[in-house]
């Protein structure tokens, strides 16, 4: 290295590598430390259906109200319709399934109480993935004033088909 004024210096500037792993290390562990575990989102009680059971189908103890969901060839949702009722496909219409979800588990009991009810998806093969996922949100709780609160968890699919 050249200053300007003509005085040159032969030290070699070195690295110090341990304090930069104990920095990492430090981090490490601060980070552990401070991880909150949450209840895992979307963590549902979800029988699928394996391809044997598309051929023979055993009869569970309790019958599953089917919700159908039907699709247009670009996959939006054209209606929907759970137990014969139709919710159609407006931009409320998981809020009344929603609603329709709760009046099923108050007359079970209560939230939370109603483990003998099973929702059965029937899906449209074409049907995009997020009109399922708010389908499964309507059905399986909700969260209110920081509290999860189960409704529905026995959630299965019936087997694909085009």
């Amino acid at each position: 290295m050249r200053f300007r004024h003509g005085i040159t210096t032969l030290d070699k500037i070195e690295m110090q590598m341990t304090p930069m792993i104990d920095i990492v290390f430090q981090l490490n562990i601060f980070f552990l430390l401070s991880f909150k575990i949450v209840l895992p989102e979307g963590d549902f009680n979800i029988r699928m259906p394996s391809a044997a059971a598309a051929r023979t189908m055993d009869i569970s103890e309790s019958i599953p109200t089917p919700l159908v969901m039907m699709a247009d060839e670009d996959g939006r949702l054209t209606d929907m319709r759970l137990g014969g009722r139709s919710f159609g496909n407006g931009p409320d219409a998981f809020l009344r399934l929603h609603h329709q979800i709760l009046d099923m588990v108050k007359d079970a009991g209560g939230p939370g109480t109603a483990t003998e009810l099973e929702i059965e998806l029937d899906c449209d093969y074409d049907l995009n993935y997020e009109h399922v996922m708010r389908a499964m949100t309507a059905i399986t709780g909700y969260i209110e004033n920081g509290q999860p609160h189960k409704l529905i968890e026995r959630v299965k699919f019936t087997p694909p088909r085009k």
